[in-house]
């Protein structure tokens, strides 16, 4: 019986210690920038994170869709309950069309979920010449 009991124990202890793992929690998925000219320069904006899971979280990889937004992100390990960011900078002088545009950021983690995407967005307008 003291046998059945340990193994039990053993079983339990396994699987709670396979159920343990980082989850990336954001405070918001979305930034709208608003209007702004293009000669305001960069816009930029954070994505603050929470690892709300019991294990350390890794971002592997935070990649733009394209070349005007670029992501930066925290490279070491978030503790369980610590918080994170990824900053974003829009650099509107690389586009040549103004207007409305919605880009992706793509994020890859150890955690879950293990891939999350983030969006900025917002309205540039055209500079008005004297």
């Amino acid at each position: 019986m003291k046998k059945l009991m340990i193994v039990m124990i053993a079983l339990m202890s396994i699987n709670l210690s396979m159920m343990a793992e980082p989850k990336i929690k954001f405070e918001k998925t979305t930034h709208n920038f608003g209007k702004f000219k293009k000669s305001e320069g960069p816009q930029t904006c954070a994505f603050n994170f929470t690892n709300t899971g019991d294990e350390d979280l890794v971002i592997y990889r935070a990649v733009a869709a394209c070349g005007c937004t670029v992501p930066k992100f925290t490279k070491t390990p978030i503790k369980p309950g610590a918080t994170g960011t990824i900053s974003v900078e829009y650099n509107a002088s690389r586009i040549q069309l103004g207007g409305h545009f919605k880009k992706s950021i793509t994020v890859n983690t150890n955690g879950k979920p293990e891939m999350i995407r983030l969006f900025v967005e917002g309205d540039m307008e055209a500079d008005v010449e004297e």
